[in-house]
């Protein structure tokens, strides 16, 4: 592997391993024609912005060509390679977070794995803010002191609200398609913002105003799963969090946490997903070693 041409990172000088929301640390580089990184996997969510030259960001599904103000997000656990182009390599900027709000902060600009790339915008004053922000981010880090790391969280809303901008522009399109997929939207944020209660995928589809067989089709062809499978694991991987980071709540609490009240069903879905039960997920993460 060919190495940068020029590389800078630098991380928060406030250290962090939980909290609702914070910024890992901030970089860029110029990379080397065909510098590549992957295929590889990160416990956390990390942004690229591409401010010069082109490249392709490869996922399990999909190869996506970017150039200059196009950008991407790599969600936690997705296997993904990203390899700067021959002749005019990419340099990019990027910023690594996570927490428990960091998710919901996604889905509220609009990325999602199967959709994790904005395209660069028509208006050029938001592509050069994002830019600009990232570097504001890192010379903020440079700087060592603790304020950076507050300050790091806004420039991190105010370049997803960048990107958010860029990704509904990108979908303004005729028709049936940019309607569909507004309605997926509305779908997710729903399933978000209601998955701790009791709801039901038919309780959805008649608050939003839509026939459930018609809502299915289109949210499977969006997201790849159906409405009932994304609700299942929204709250499955929501238990997981739990799991980690409250020790002192039982299974049977964290289910009903997540709008699961029967155990035995919350367990044999969490072997489902994640091929161990809750009790057991639990004893591999608090294992000493």
């Amino acid at each position: 592997m060919l190495q940068d041409k020029f590389y800078q990172v630098a991380p928060n000088p406030v250290f962090h391993d939980s909290g609702s929301l914070y910024v890992l640390f901030t970089g860029e580089s110029q990379t080397a024609p065909a510098h590549r990184l992957g295929p590889k996997i990160y416990d956390y969510y990390l942004y690229h912005y591409v401010t010069e030259g082109r490249g392709q960001f490869i996922t399990e599904n999909r190869t996506y060509k970017l150039s200059s103000g196009d950008s991407f997000l790599i969600h936690p656990g997705q296997l993904v390679s990203y390899v700067s182009d021959q002749q005019q390599p990419w340099h990019y900027h990027w910023v690594a977070f996570a927490g428990e709000q960091a998710a919901e902060l996604v889905r509220q600009t609009g990325f999602c794995a199967d959709a994790p790339v904005a395209r660069a915008s028509q208006q050029t004053d938001i592509t050069n803010q994002i830019g600009n922000h990232l570097s504001a981010m890192l010379q903020a880090f440079y700087t060592q002191k603790d304020s950076s790391d507050l300050g790091a969280l806004g420039y991190l809303h105010l370049i997803m609200a960048e990107a958010s901008e860029q990704l509904t522009q990108q979908e303004a399109l005729p028709g049936a398609e940019s309607i569909t997929r507004r309605t997926v939207k509305q779908m997710i944020h729903y399933m978000s913002s209601q998955y701790a209660h009791p709801v039901s995928i038919e309780d959805m589809c008649s608050s939003i105003g839509y026939n459930r067989a018609y809502m299915s089709r289109i949210f499977k062809k969006e997201t790849g799963m159906t409405p009932v499978t994304y609700l299942l694991k929204l709250r499955i991987d929501k238990a997981r969090q739990l799991l980690r980071e409250r020790p002192e709540l039982s299974t049977q609490q964290i289910a009903a946490s997540v709008g699961l009240t029967d155990a035995l069903y919350f367990s044999k879905q969490f072997r489902r997903f994640y091929s161990v039960s809750p009790s057991q997920y639990r004893a591999s993460i608090q294992r000493p070693g």
